[in-house]
């Protein structure tokens, strides 16, 4: 992350902030303003209480995004579809034996940057830390993203969440009456950083995920306390352990959907190791920002992309943009019916998040959800080109059936009639520079 931060400052990228700000509310609130302004990364240089700087907003852009794939062909869900299909086949190692950073220092959780983002947020949140496990059973490394609350000087409380492998992996621990290691990574390698939020299938590497991006081995060490294998790149490492049978409240915090999750009894992480490399980085993550929902957009626009272009022809693109639980398919018409068949294979391939599927054709761009909209609504009859499910099962974390049901809009022209869809161009345009047209001067 920190040689990926420096390659921003050096292309003019990086906003600094070196003035003092304070970690409750004011860090947010200056980065939520930065996000209204663009898409730019932020370095906070001095923030109240820590010797850490504090970087945010590093995965806000789809440009940027793009950058991490190696595969630059074709559009982003299909170069990211085959690198999953390369992590899931990979047979070589994806790590790397290596020693620990020379330069660790070693402190407390108070010596961190605690943020505070919300007005009704309980306390401080850890809101972009991994959290690294092994399976009890297999010794496979897993990473995946849970936010921690800061509750004591040696604790943070946990939340799992319902269908995750780190869930299962404390289920197991917890029921052979043992507590779990785990590693919180904050400020880790865009490959890894990327592999922790894709789900892979159970028993699949996401260190092999980080390795394709990555083009190369991750280099890893064994934490001093966990024994666990920590990216050698990692900025700050907390090591601990899950407790087995304790539970705490923990809550409410605002999170991606861009309301307050209650308080809840939550799982216990007891703090045992926090080291930090000289100079580090802390990474800050505002929750429902573009940061946090374009990785989401991007990996779930590929898992969908892959299983369409498996089961159906004529998938051209997908986009999960612009709230990452809707999803966009871009198609060249195979047969009557097609859309609907790409609505269907949709709402199978990730029954958390596809609430509304919407198709389009080549000539609509599927980021643009007002030129989806208008396909939609002008290309004959509405009721004949929507789908409706009542009764299907959606968001992981929906306790009160709010997620419940599926929502599929036909936004291609009519089979057979596409001559009388033609969208209007006006010739020339793409060559015209206003400024050449325009005069400069004062109103006679």
């Amino acid at each position: 992350m920190r040689e990926w931060v420096n390659r921003l400052a050096e292309a003019g990228d990086l906003l600094t902030v070196d003035r003092a700000v304070d970690p409750r509310f004011e860090l947010a609130a200056v980065t939520k303003r930065a996000q209204q302004a663009g898409n730019r990364p932020i370095l906070f240089r001095n923030v109240k209480g820590t010797r850490l700087e504090v970087v945010t907003n590093l995965f806000a852009d789809a440009r940027r995004l793009r950058s991490l794939v190696p595969v630059k062909e074709g559009p982003f869900a299909a170069a990211y579809a085959s690198m999953l299909d390369a992590a899931e086949s990979r047979v070589a190692a994806p790590t790397r034996e290596a020693p620990a950073p020379g330069d660790l220092q070693q402190g407390q959780l108070s010596d961190l940057p605690l943020i505070t983002y919300h007005e009704r947020d309980a306390g401080p949140y850890f809101t972009a830390a991994i959290v690294l496990a092994l399976d009890p059973d297999t010794g496979v490394p897993n990473l995946s993203f849970h936010r921690a609350m800061h509750a004591g000087p040696r604790e943070l409380r946990l939340r799992l969440g319902d269908s995750h492998d780190l869930t299962d992996y404390q289920r197991r621990a917890e029921e052979a009456g043992q507590s779990l290691p785990v590693a919180l990574l904050i400020g880790v390698s865009p490959a890894v950083f990327m592999a922790a939020g894709t789900h892979l299938p159970a028993g699949v590497d996401e260190y092999a995920l980080a390795a394709e991006l990555a083009g190369k081995r991750v280099d890893v060490y064994s934490g001093a306390h966990s024994g666990l294998p920590v990216p050698a790149a990692t900025e700050v490492v907390i090591e601990g352990r899950i407790l087995p049978a304790e539970r705490r409240l923990e809550g409410p915090f605002g999170e991606v959907l861009g309301y307050y999750v209650p308080e809840a009894p939550n799982h216990v992480m007891d703090v045992e190791r926090v080291t930090w490399r000289r100079d580090a980085m802390f990474h800050s993550l505002l929750c429902g920002s573009r940061e946090d929902l374009a990785p989401l957009e991007a990996i779930n626009a590929a898992r969908v992309y892959r299983d369409l272009s498996r089961r159906l022809p004529g998938i051209v693109d997908v986009s999960c943009a612009p709230a990452f639980m809707n999803t966009t398919v871009q198609i060249r018409p195979q047969y009557r019916g097609h859309a609907r068949d790409v609505m269907e294979v949709v709402f199978d391939s990730h029954a958390d998040y596809n609430q509304l599927c919407c198709v389009v054709e080549e000539d609509v761009d599927l980021s643009d959800m007002n030129a989806v909209m208008h396909a939609f609504i002008t290309r004959g009859r509405v009721d004949a080109r929507t789908l409706v499910i009542s009764d299907r099962a959606g968001f992981y974390r929906d306790t009160q059936s709010d997620f419940v049901g599926r929502v599929g809009l036909d936004a291609t022209r009519p089979f057979g009639r596409e001559d009388e869809f033609v969208v209007k161009e006006v010739p020339g345009l793409d060559a015209v520079r206003l400024e050449d047209y325009l005069t400069r001067g004062k109103r006679m």
